[in-house]
């Protein structure tokens, strides 16, 4: 009962080859591919040309229990935190302060800190019930649509679940599922004051006409 065994049996889906799998899970490439050929000598899964499957749901489980555990006791690292959410095995996206925080390739934070980290996600509408039994059974709070006040909810991460009912489009970035460039720009802008800085790297990154400079001096009136 490996915790490295146990997030990659969590956080594969049907068809992930080793590189995606290494990505979720923050883990090199060539330790996870070790792994995956252990995993899939013991019958705990398969690894084909159509990418890995998993083979014995009722470890799955008990690796689900296990990985519950040990982060309920423990501080949640801000690597994890962006773990974690994999091992649910329902198909989600980075939103909000992560949309920025993901396409800027981990350069831009705004309003968190250590003691506070909200990770924001964008979820089917129909796996809201199974999102919260999965945070319930890791002990790490959530809620739904909103961000809560620091002092209500316990421990330094906590996930705020953003339902949708006419799905969820997903690009991957670094390992992450994260919305569109172009929805993630669309949402900074709302609200420029907080992501202006976030907006200048994203052109710069990925060369788009945005209007965005937080250097520039203000002129005179």
């Amino acid at each position: 009962m490996d915790p490295t065994a146990a997030k990659i049996v969590l956080a594969a889906r049907r068809g992930d080859s080793v590189n995606k799998i290494a990505n979720k899970v923050d883990v090199s490439y060539s330790w996870v591919y070790d792994w995956v050929e252990r995993l899939e000598a013991e019958n705990i899964i398969s690894n084909t040309d159509n990418g890995v499957r998993i083979l014995d749901h009722e470890l799955r489980q008990q690796y689900a229990e296990m990985m519950a555990s040990l982060y309920s006791r423990d501080t949640i690292s801000q690597e994890d935190a962006y773990v974690i959410p994999h091992l649910a095995g329902i198909e989600f996206a980075y939103t909000e302060i992560d949309a920025a925080y993901v396409w800027t390739e981990g350069g831009y934070q705004v309003a968190r800190s250590h003691d506070d980290y909200p990770v924001f996600i964008v979820v089917h509408d129909r796996d809201i019930e199974r999102w919260i039994a999965f945070f319930q059974q890791f002990g790490i709070p959530a809620t739904i649509d909103e961000r809560p006040d620091a002092s209500d909810v316990s421990g330094n991460v906590h996930y705020v679940i953003i339902p949708r009912t006419e799905g969820i489009d997903v690009e991957w970035v670094g390992g992450n599922p994260v919305i569109p460039l172009e929805e993630a720009v669309e949402l900074m802008t709302e609200n420029r004051p907080a992501y202006e800085p976030a907006l200048e790297m994203i052109s710069e990154m990925y060369d788009m006409d945005i209007d965005a400079n937080h250097h520039q001096p203000r002129t005179a009136d």
